[in-house]
């Protein structure tokens, strides 16, 4: 085996052990770092601060750190549950952008929207089938005779094209996963109760129609009720 067909046969492999450790890996999130105080050059020692200034220091806190909810769509929380894998993440953002500006004080949240549990499961299985494969093709003569079996013609035809098929496996594969890993979603909740499913519609909502879903939907039922004549 020359080098040309080394090289042939490791990148499917190494490409192939990338894929499995993606898959299986654990995920890694990005952790937000806390905002730390800033040292105050400015400050006074401990020996100098009054209790009369402690009292008046931890009153600002209380202040600051109290949130100041404001906006007529205060209270409220939009989910936008995608498929991450069709690219929907840029119809999203749109929309969260969209409500933001037309609701302000409304909470947007994205969210993954998973593919049903036998398409994952049809996921973690096909590494497994891709080594299968290739075990298969590489050390067929001695796979089949130990199950009793002569070696069918087509895996001879296979096996004169060796590394053509093993990329072939490797790229049927990865389209498999794509496949299977999508859902196909883009679903719409206001306050935990769905809005707009595009896996029943057939198709993704437009701005006017989510804006006057949501605006059906907020507390202040007058001002849902007036959003139609005002932007028309």
């Amino acid at each position: 085996m020359d080098r040309v067909q080394l090289v042939l046969l490791g990148l499917p492999i190494l490409l192939f052990c990338s894929d499995l450790v993606t898959l299986f890996g654990p995920e890694q999130l990005p952790t937000p770092k806390p905002d730390l105080p800033h040292p105050n050059p400015d400050a006074t020692s401990d020996a100098d601060v009054q209790p009369n200034d402690i009292a008046a220091d931890a009153g600002d806190s209380a202040q600051i750190a109290e949130p100041q909810v404001d906006g007529p769509a205060s209270g409220t929380t939009v989910e936008l549950k995608f498929c991450a894998s069709c690219s929907y993440r840029g119809n999203a953002m749109t929309m969260k952008q969209m409500l933001e500006s037309s609701f302000p004080g409304i909470h947007v949240v994205l969210e993954n929207y998973p593919p049903p549990f036998p398409k994952r499961a049809l996921t973690k299985a096909v590494p497994f089938l891709q080594v299968g494969a290739m075990a298969t093709l590489m050390a067929g003569d001695q796979i089949f005779p130990r199950f009793g079996m002569v070696p069918p013609p087509w895996y001879y035809s296979l096996r004169a094209n060796r590394f053509g098929t093993m990329a072939t496996i490797w790229l049927f594969g990865n389209f498999a996963q794509s496949f299977l890993q999508s859902s196909g979603a883009f679903e719409v909740y206001c306050n935990g109760q769905l809005v707009f499913s595009k896996l029943s519609e057939q198709r993704f909502p437009s701005e006017f129609e989510l804006r006057e879903l949501i605006g059906n939907r907020l507390p202040d039922s007058q001002f849902g009720k007036n959003l139609e004549k005002i932007w028309s």
